[in-house]
């Protein structure tokens, strides 16, 4: 099938592009023109390996690619340094060179993690990002982030490392369980709070039908999705100021993550939580009003996504583990706050009392 979309990521010589279509998961030259060397190390999951494995290798076959697999367990509990060294591990084993390529099949974790080992290997290899969650087509796997867990902090370690291209296969998303499609969703609709008010409006009046997995929608959403990411990365590669606006909501998010255990909370769950903490603060800062509050809580419901944080994080749980985030800098926490429906800002100058009102609301 034709390729419906391609996208450039424009970083000079580490520029990239992102294809999105239905079915180009098994268009052969597609994969292949991104690989330099002639072997290749899949790095998949248990949930993703028996549905889509063996269509890469038969992909790499066709292309007489010397090709190895490892299968990493599901969950974001397993983002650690060890399932990064399990890969650098059989990469080792079967003497793989640094004109191998890795590539990631799978979602968010997947690609996080073998990107960081891909990183790593030989100082770096050939990496492609084949994302296989609507999350992880419209965030991780575009922008050059990638990393592991630690039990004190989400994606304390790890590097910036851009893939040579991210295929977007529309076809995958049919598989996936219902919770993951709204996790995805919530990073979509993060998208329009921060750059895009006109896109939030498409999804206010799309997302009963997004939610059923139509395909020529979510083909939408992803495009605009991966171009607002693609224009913020081409600007701030390594998050030194405009790309922080991507982390509305992750503040708050990634302490709910932390603090109630990875994979209990999906990343997107609590990212959608974590946004309404972002826009309640905008609002005690006089900033945006009600009416945004009103529209996010609306969308974000129909999405079956959660607006509150879990009633077990205290302020002073949230407060410990949001002190322990990349985004805090001489022990401020900077956050992403909202100007208006469309429009977001990074910001360490807000009231602390506010702050811990919105933390106990």
């Amino acid at each position: 099938m034709a390729i419906k979309n391609r996208l450039d990521v424009d970083l000079g010589d580490r520029s990239y592009p992102i294809y999105i279509g239905s079915g180009i998961l098994e268009q052969q030259d597609l994969i292949s023109q991104h690989i330099v060397g002639q072997s290749a190390l899949i790095v998949t999951s248990t949930t993703v390996a028996p549905l889509y494995l063996e269509t890469v290798q038969q992909v790499l076959d066709a292309g007489s690619v010397r090709h190895d697999h490892i299968i990493l367990p599901d969950g974001e509990q397993h983002k650690t340094v060890a399932s990064a060294e399990s890969i650098i591990d059989l990469l080792l084993q079967k003497r793989h060179d640094r004109r191998t390529t890795v590539i990631a099949l799978g979602g968010g974790v997947v690609g996080d993690v073998a990107g960081f080992a891909g990183s790593i290997y030989q100082r770096g290899v050939n990496f492609i990002q084949i994302p296989t969650t609507l999350l992880a087509q419209v965030d991780s796997s575009v922008g050059g982030k990638t990393g592991v867990n630690h039990p004190l902090g989400k994606n304390m370690i790890g590097a910036f490392f851009q893939p040579q291209c991210v295929v977007i296969d529309i076809n995958t998303l049919y598989t996936l369980p219902a919770r993951e499609l709204s996790a995805g969703l919530a990073e979509v609709i993060k998208y329009g709070l921060i750059h895009d008010a006109e896109f939030f409006g498409w999804l206010e009046q799309n997302i009963d039908d997004l939610v059923k997995s139509d395909s020529d929608l979510l083909a939408h959403a992803i495009r605009i999705s991966c171009e607002t990411k693609a224009r913020v990365v081409e600007q701030d590669e390594r998050e030194s100021g405009l790309r922080a606006i991507l982390n509305l909501g992750h503040t708050f998010g990634h302490a709910i993550e932390a603090v109630m255990g990875y994979g209990n909370w999906l990343h997107g769950e609590a990212v959608a939580a974590g946004m309404m903490m972002a826009i309640d603060l905008s609002i005690r800062e006089g900033l945006i009003d009600e009416t945004v509050r009103a529209r996010s809580a609306a969308l974000l419901e129909k999405a079956a996504l959660p607006v509150r944080a879990p009633a077990e994080m205290s302020p002073e749980r949230f407060l410990d583990a949001m002190l322990i985030d990349k985004k805090t800098i001489d022990g401020n926490i900077n956050l992403i706050l909202l100007r208006k429906l469309g429009e977001a800002f990074v910001s360490s100058d807000y009231s602390h009392d506010k702050l811990l009102l919105t933390l106990q609301s």
